[in-house]
Formats: C-alpha cells, sequence, structure tokens
C-alpha cells in the first residue's frame, strides 16, 4: 500500500497517476479534521494530485485541503470554474463569462488560501452529462481563453485545462498552451476516443470523470459489465478496481482522480497501481466498446 505509484505529468508537474477527487468532502462539513485526515492518509499513500472546486459543497472541499495541506508546494492542486453553487433544485448553475471566471480563480484562492492554483480547469457545457449552456451563458471560447490566459501570465493559475468539451474546441484550444481534458469516460463509455487520441498526440494529460459510470441515470456501470466482473475474480481484485488499473493501461497520458469520503475506499483506489492486467485480460475490456457499439448500447443518456 506504501510502494511508489507511478507518475504522469500535469502541467509540467510530475504527479502519481493516481489523484484524488475531492467533491466527497463535501460530506465532512461538520467534521472537518476527518476530511483532513482522509487527505492526510492519502498523502501517505502517494497521492499527490488533489482535484477540486469552490463549488464543492459551496467552499467546504477547498477548506479541508488548506487544512490539510495549506499552500504547500507537495501538492498540485487542481481546481475548476466555469459553474457556481446556486440554492435551486439544481444546485449548480453556469457561470461562463470572463468575468465570472476571474471571479471564480479569485473564490478558489481564497478558499483554498494559496496565492496560485496549479491548473485551473475551464467547464464548459459543450459535451455531457450535465449542464447546457444557453442565453448569456453561451459564450465564444476565445473570450474565455484569453481571461485564463491573462489570469496566467498575472501568476494566478499554472496550467489551463478543459472539462466537458468536444474535440474541435480542444483543437482550437491548443494553441493557448492546454494541459489537461476532463471528459466523462470509462471502459464501457468511450464516445470521447477521438479526443482522447488528439490529446495523446498533444501531450496533454486525459483525465476521466465518472471513470466507473454511473452517475447519471442510464450512464452504464463499469462494475456491472460480465468481462470486468470475470477479470476481477482473475486477479483478484474489486470491478471497480479492475475498471480503473484499465484506464492507467489504456493511454499513458490517463490520470486518475477517483473521490471517496472512505478511508477504505481510499485504499483501494491507491491499490489500483498494483492491479496488474495480461494480455488477454487487457483485450477482453478492449473489446467491451466496440462489443457495445455493435449492439446499439454505446449511445450515451444524457442529452
Amino acid at each position: 500500500m506504501t510502494a511508489p505509484l507511478d507518475t504522469g505529468s500535469l502541467g509540467g508537474r510530475t504527479v502519481a497517476r493516481i489523484g484524488y477527487g475531492a467533491m466527497a468532502l463535501e460530506r465532512f462539513e461538520d467534521d472537518r479534521a476527518a476530511g483532513v485526515a482522509l487527505l492526510h492518509r492519502a498523502a501517505e499513500l502517494g497521492v499527490d494530485h488533489v482535484d477540486t472546486a469552490d463549488f464543492y459543497g459551496d467552499g467546504v472541499a477547498n477548506d479541508v485541503i488548506r487544512r490539510a495541506f495549506g499552500d504547500s508546494d507537495a501538492i498540485t492542486v487542481v481546481s475548476k470554474v466555469g459553474a457556481v453553487r446556486v440554492d435551486a433544485p439544481v444546485p449548480l448553475a453556469l457561470a461562463q463569462r470572463p468575468a465570472e471566471l476571474r471571479a471564480q480563480v479569485e473564490a478558489n484562492l481564497r478558499t483554498l488560501g494559496r496565492e496560485r492554483i496549479d491548473v485551473v480547469n475551464l467547464r464548459r457545457a459543450d459535451a455531457g452529462p450535465g449542464l447546457r449552456a444557453e442565453g448569456e451563458q453561451l459564450v465564444d471560447l476565445d473570450d474565455q481563453l484569453a481571461e485564463m490566459v491573462a489570469m496566467r501570465d498575472e501568476g494566478l493559475i499554472g496550467g489551463i485545462g478543459l472539462s466537458a468539451v468536444t474535440t474541435d474546441v480542444v483543437r482550437r484550444a491548443v494553441p493557448a498552451g492546454i494541459v489537461c481534458v476532463q471528459n466523462a469516460y470509462s471502459l464501457v463509455a468511450r464516445e470521447f476516443e477521438d479526443l482522447l487520441d488528439l490529446c495523446v498526440a498533444e501531450g496533454i494529460a486525459w483525465v476521466p470523470f465518472f471513470p466507473l459510470g454511473g452517475a447519471f441515470p442510464g450512464l452504464p456501470k463499469v462494475g456491472e459489465e460480465p468481462a470486468v466482473v470475470r477479470v476481477a475474480a482473475e486477479v483478484g481484485a474489486t470491478p471497480s478496481q479492475v475498471g480503473l488499473s484499465w484506464l492507467l493501461g489504456h493511454a499513458s497520458n490517463v490520470l486518475l482522480i477517483p473521490g471517496t469520503s472512505s478511508v477504505q475506499h481510499l485504499e483501494e483506489n491507491v491499490a489500483v497501481g498494483g492491479v496488474v492486467l495480461d494480455a488477454g485480460q487487457a483485450a477482453a475490456l478492449d473489446a467491451v466498446w466496440g462489443d457495445r457499439v455493435a449492439a446499439g448500447t454505446d449511445a450515451p443518456s444524457w442529452p
């Protein structure tokens, strides 16, 4: 459990390929010391890359990260902008205009207690699942990137990433110096394979969210795929571990950010680095997507 993790590149920094997604930290609103203890355990296990947002728990996740790590340069902190927390049935609203992006970076700096955020992802709404832009929130990519580049030049942020985007959007953004892309992607939901190929070619880190599926109704769940269950039994791992291991092996630029509020699950996630799939098992898992396409079950369930 304490063996060094394989590493990758993120915005010019070398990080463990298994990081931590901080959305689950919002569950520690009333016991922030427990959240700090969880993050300290993650660091003990070799995790040095935390992915967060000020709208996770309306600042709760960032506050826990600040309490755990302060402004330590040993932890690469990635945040995102493009949406804000609201008091509504759907507690998230897009905030895509350049001035709104800057205000969100400033909010993240404040709640994280940092003078600079290593990477900030621009969460657009070009691809699902989730929110889609309309009205005044339909903002041109060039206007957004100009503001992001300005904040990078000012030293407020290090690298610029993109999230919920199409291949064409990333291709347009490459000249601005994009360091990572976050899209929904898993062994059983590979709609963005062409975008992953582009990121590999451009040296851009691929940081999939929903890597095990299931967060939206109808989104396929990796752990329920028969081939995954079979391989898990063969290698003595959980189906979730096999799904994450496949991602690490599928492309060398993949960085994982599984999130949890459980120390046990945290340890299981980090242990994915030790799960070894042989060539036959990897081939069987690779074939799952083709089988889904042939069966007509590959269409995304989100609008």
